[in-house]
């Protein structure tokens, strides 16, 4: 019974860790995916192939991929297009980049 209940613990562990969350804030008023997000404190999880975003009450889920850059981002730096749509977030402290949409720009990012 004990050998059970700590399989099962040790499986919601690994769960809850494999989904990486991170914290990001938005200077100014953003879309993705044609969703609008106000200017703010917001919590990343980033998923499989999904990030979902927390800010106060609103939850935002998206298709999303990560890349991983040759080193780590010194800062987080959110990327936006010419009509303020989010386009990417480099997770400074890490190596990791969200990237939205399925365009890269012209210098590969």
């Amino acid at each position: 019974m004990l050998k059970k209940l700590f399989v099962s613990f040790s499986t919601v562990a690994v769960m809850v860790a494999s989904a990486a969350t991170y914290n990001v804030t938005l200077f100014q008023n953003a879309t993705l995916d044609g969703k609008s997000l106000s200017a703010g404190e917001y919590k990343i999880q980033i998923n499989d192939n999904n990030v979902v975003l927390k800010h106060d009450r609103d939850v935002t889920e998206v298709a999303a991929r990560t890349e991983t850059a040759d080193k780590k981002f010194a800062q987080t730096v959110v990327r936006f297009n010419a009509k303020s749509e989010v386009t990417e977030i480099c997770i400074g402290g890490t190596n990791k980049k969200i990237v939205f949409g399925g365009e890269k720009n012209s210098n590969g990012m």
